[in-house]
C-alpha cells in the first residue's frame, strides 16, 4: 500500500474520535452531555456516565496541497466506535472525565478487504470551571447575564490502541495513533435561553517516541514526534421547551483541526501535518430534570479542495445517551 494512503488513513483514525463529532448540543454549565469533545458535567453534578455510538465514512481524501481527490470505484471504508465514559466531580469547581473507545474498522480499499477491531486511544481530561454558579440566564438584565462559563481544561491521549508500530499488517488493522498527547482547552458557553453559544480553542503536543517496527516489520530505530495539534470549534444552538419543561435543542457546529509537520530523528517530515474543516449538527433531547439527555449528531466534511490537507474526507454519524448523578 503506498505510503502516503497510510499517512491519511492513519493519522484520521483517532481524530474521528476525538475531533470529527464534537457534542455541541447543549449547554455544559447548564445540562451536561459535553459541550466539547470531551465530557463535562454540569454544574453542582456529582457524577456522569456517556456511552455512544459513532460511524464514520471515508470517501475521497485531499492530498498535500489541498486538492481533494475520490477515493478509486468500489473502494469502502468504514470505522465504528462505541465510545463509553465517564466524569466524577472532585472538588467544587473541579472535574475528571475519562473516555474509552472500542473500534472496528470494515474496509474495501483497491482488492484489499479488511475487517479488525479492537480498544481505541483513551483520553483522560480535568476541566476547571472558572464560575462559581450556573451561567444559564432567561433574560438579561444587566452585564453580569453576560458572562459566559468559562471551562479551562488538559487531557491526556493514552496510546492504548493498536497503532503502525505495534503488529499489524496494513494501516486498516489500527485503532490508534501510538503517540501520547498532552492538550490544553479553553471553552467559552454561554447560554440565554432559548439561545446558547460556544467557543473552543485546544492546543496540543504530542510526546516524542523511539519506533523499531513499522506494520509489523522492523526497521532501523529511530525517533518520531507528531505535530503539535491545534483544534477550533464554534457552535450556535437553539432551544424548544415542552410543556413538561423536557428540552429539544437544535445546533449546528463549525470545528477546524490542523497539525503541524512531525519529525523524524529531530528533522521535518515534509510527508506529515494535515488540517480538516468540517461541520456538524446536532438535535439533543433532555429530561425535565436535566439527568437524561439523549443526542445525534451528524458531522459532515465538503469534499471540495481548500477544506482539508493529507488527510480523508469522512461524514460522521454519532447517536450518545448520558446520564448525571446529583
Amino acid at each position: 500500500m503506498p505510503r502516503i494512503l497510510k499517512n491519511w488513513i492513519g493519522t484520521a483514525l483517532l481524530a474521528g474520535a476525538v475531533l470529527a463529532t464534537p457534542s455541541l448540543a447543549i449547554s455544559a454549565s447548564c445540562c451536561g452531555g459535553g459541550s466539547a469533545s470531551s465530557l463535562i458535567l454540569p454544574k453542582f453534578g456529582k457524577a456522569m456516565v456517556d456511552l455512544s455510538f459513532n460511524v464514520e465514512q471515508y470517501d475521497g481524501f485531499w492530498d498535500t496541497t489541498g486538492r481533494w481527490t475520490a477515493d478509486p470505484a468500489g473502494s469502502e471504508l468504514s470505522q465504528y466506535r462505541l465510545n463509553l465514559g465517564g466524569a466524577y466531580r472532585i472538588a467544587n469547581n473541579w472535574q475528571i472525565s475519562a473516555m474509552l473507545p472500542y473500534v472496528y474498522n470494515s474496509n474495501r480499499y483497491t482488492g484489499l478487504t479488511s475487517n479488525t477491531e479492537g480498544v481505541g486511544d483513551a483520553a483522560i481530561t480535568v476541566w476547571y470551571e472558572a464560575f462559581d454558579n450556573i451561567m444559564c440566564v432567561w433574560d438579561v438584565q444587566s452585564w453580569e447575564d453576560l458572562k459566559p462559563a468559562i471551562y479551562l481544561g488538559s487531557t491526556l491521549t493514552v496510546p492504548t490502541g493498536i497503532s503502525p508500530y505495534d503488529d499489524v499488517s496494513n494501516n486498516f488493522d489500527i485503532t490508534g495513533r501510538g503517540f501520547y498527547r498532552l492538550d490544553a482547552s479553553i471553552l467559552l458557553d454561554k447560554t440565554i435561553y432559548p439561545w446558547n453559544f460556544t467557543l473552543g480553542y485546544t492546543y496540543g503536543v504530542h510526546f516524542e517516541r523511539p519506533v523499531n517496527r513499522e506494520y509489523g516489520n522492523y526497521v532501523q530505530p529511530y525517533q518520531k514526534q507528531l505535530g503539535n495539534r491545534s483544534t477550533f470549534t464554534t457552535s450556535f444552538g437553539y432551544t424548544y421547551f415542552t410543556e413538561k419543561m423536557q428540552s429539544i435543542t437544535y445546533t449546528i457546529a463549525y470545528a477546524d483541526l490542523r497539525e503541524n509537520k512531525g519529525k523524524v530523528n529531530g528533522a521535518i517530515d515534509q510527508t506529515s501535518g494535515l488540517r480538516k474543516q468540517s461541520f456538524a449538527g446536532t438535535v439533543a433531547w433532555a429530561s425535565d430534570d436535566r439527568d437524561w439527555v439523549v443526542k445525534t449528531t451528524f458531522s459532515y466534511a465538503p469534499r471540495r479542495s481548500g477544506w482539508g490537507r493529507n488527510f480523508p474526507t469522512t461524514n460522521v454519524l454519532t447517536m450518545g445517551v448520558s446520564h448525571v448523578f446529583r
